[in-house]
């Protein structure tokens, strides 16, 4: 065991050094040009974020690990010698809460501050914003947890009497489990509904604080999750349906390219007359909303750029251009059937294990655990990856939405143009649902991660937790979930097959 545990402890460390160099990859090739070789603070925040949400969803196939380290221990209390997961998975979530509710808020209202002003007065304005802000959170959390911050467990009160050492067995049968004739509540399984008790408990702060983050992520998963999990494969195999066939003439890329040099023309135009209202202290409604309009207009233009150059590939290369974007249409489709897989195994499996009671099987437990019989990790490895799935599933459902929905925008990630508020924006979007991803994981393989501290804190106490409970007794989330899936699948099947042209039209509201 103990080599089992420190070859666990080596390959944590390990995973740990490559999330952060892939993190940092990924930052410096998504940052924008004004952002290079300044807003350290930001970019520290946003490495810091995403490597918390990349480790927290490889904790649980960790804790499923580290529990099979002593599960073939021949002493009691071996298990005491593993990793002390429970208190790992609550460091790590209250550092998740940390960065949702105060760091990240704060590192937005410091890099959106007046560029004009000192580095001091923006730090005082962002602390000002920071310090309401705990105060309305530590007053909600503060008044909640005095009123509400208990757990109600459901049990029985079996009881037996005694009796002296049987000469023979047979008193004992099916029909009769008890000692004492008349007797039935020393079985769980006989006893009478009057056995049941509710066992009622004060749960720790720092369980109730990610009880309560976990529910406002599971809104968002439900949401942004139900509907990933379709068009994550089917934006991939829609995006190769609508490919361009073929190299469009020189003619007709003239034609395109000037519509787009118009359009392009009047969003500069417009960004202008937008900036002078901005000197001139005009920041109301409906300079917002023009400001996000031309936001959207600029990033639906840049598309338009981008699909008129694959259709035109220009320079000594040409050809080669052109190659290359076939065969990444091919790799789009190829990816998209395999995640088309895994997102219908998703579902089938939400349905067959969690809304059907008793479930009709345990499917992917016991896939899992047929790898694992193969290769020690096998399991675990194909575990962590059906859990990143549904993250991805989740990041591609808010990019969906964050164009279409009213009441929210979502800053879109752009390779090489990706600014800082709309980089923290999405960690903390990914941090808040990388709660409800492990809390959903948790429930949806509850027989192959059974007995880890993830179960303990994901299973027991929150869905026992006063409140809130029902939302789980009813599968609320994985209700909503299923209902999205299948309404983004119908989506998809209706509209999804129409191909998308460059526009040059373009109207802003004034």
């Amino acid at each position: 065991m103990g080599d089992f545990n420190l070859a666990l402890v080596i390959v944590a460390i390990v995973v740990c050094i490559i999330v952060f160099i892939f993190n940092v990859y990924l930052l410096v090739n998504y940052q924008h040009p004004d952002d290079v070789n300044q807003a350290y603070f930001p970019k520290f925040v946003v490495v810091l974020g995403l490597s918390v949400a990349a480790i927290s969803i490889l904790m649980l196939p960790a804790d499923v690990a580290n529990r099979h380290a002593c599960r073939h221990a021949i002493y009691n209390g071996a298990c005491n010698l593993t990793l002390p997961m429970k208190d790992l998975w609550l460091a790590v979530y209250i550092l998740d809460a940390i960065l949702v509710f105060f760091v990240i808020p704060f590192a937005m209202f410091y890099y959106e501050g007046d560029q004009d002003k000192s580095i001091g007065k923006r730090i005082k304005s962002a602390l000002c914003w920071m310090v309401t802000t705990t105060i309305v959170c530590a007053l909600v959390l503060g008044i909640l947890y005095g009123l509400i911050g208990k757990v109600d467990f459901t049990v029985r009160h079996l009881s037996s009497s005694t009796s002296s050492f049987p000469g023979s067995w047979q008193q004992f049968n099916s029909g009769q489990e008890c000692i004492g004739t008349g007797t039935r509540q020393c079985s769980a399984y006989s006893a009478s509904p009057s056995s049941e008790k509710t066992w009622t408990m004060r749960t720790t702060f720092p369980e109730y604080v990610v009880a309560l983050a976990t529910i406002v992520g599971s809104v968002l998963f439900s949401i942004f999750g139900g509907v990933g999990i379709a068009c994550l494969p089917l934006g991939l195999i829609f995006s190769f349906i609508r490919r361009p066939k073929a190299v469009i003439t020189r003619s007709q890329y003239i034609k395109e390219a000037t519509e787009l040099g118009k359009k392009a023309k009047e969003l500069k135009k417009a960004a202008e007359s937008l900036h002078q209202e901005e000197r001139a202290g005009s920041k109301g409604r409906k300079f917002r909303k023009n400001v996000k309009s031309v936001e959207k207009e600029l990033f639906q233009l840049e598309e338009d750029v981008k699909l008129l150059e694959e259709m035109y590939p220009q320079g000594e290369q040409a050809e080669t251009t052109w190659a290359l974007t076939v065969l990444g249409y091919l790799a789009k489709f190829v990816l998209g059937i395999l995640g088309l897989i895994v997102s219908v195994a998703w579902i089938a499996h939400i349905i067959i294990y969690l809304l059907i009671n008793p479930p009709l099987s345990p499917f992917l437990n016991e896939v899992f655990i047929k790898l694992d019989d193969i290769w020690g990790l096998l399991g675990t490895a194909a575990f962590a990856f059906f859990c990143f799935y549904l993250l991805l599933a989740v990041i591609a459902g808010a990019m969906m939405l964050g164009l279409r929905l009213v009441f929210i925008t979502i800053h879109p990630m752009k390779w090489g143009g990706t600014l800082m508020n709309s980089f923290l924006f999405n960690v903390g979007l990914i941090l808040l649902c990388s709660i409800s991803v492990i809390q959903f994981c948790s429930t949806a393989f509850a027989y192959y991660a059974q007995a880890t501290a993830a179960q303990e804190i994901f299973g027991h106490t929150l869905e026992s937790l006063r409140g809130i409970k029902y939302l789980y007794k009813y599968n609320v989330f994985q209700i909503a979930f299923v209902i999205l899936a299948g309404l983004t699948f119908v989506y998809y099947a209706a509209c999804g097959w129409r191909r998308k042209k460059p526009s040059g039209k373009f109207q802003l509201s004034t």
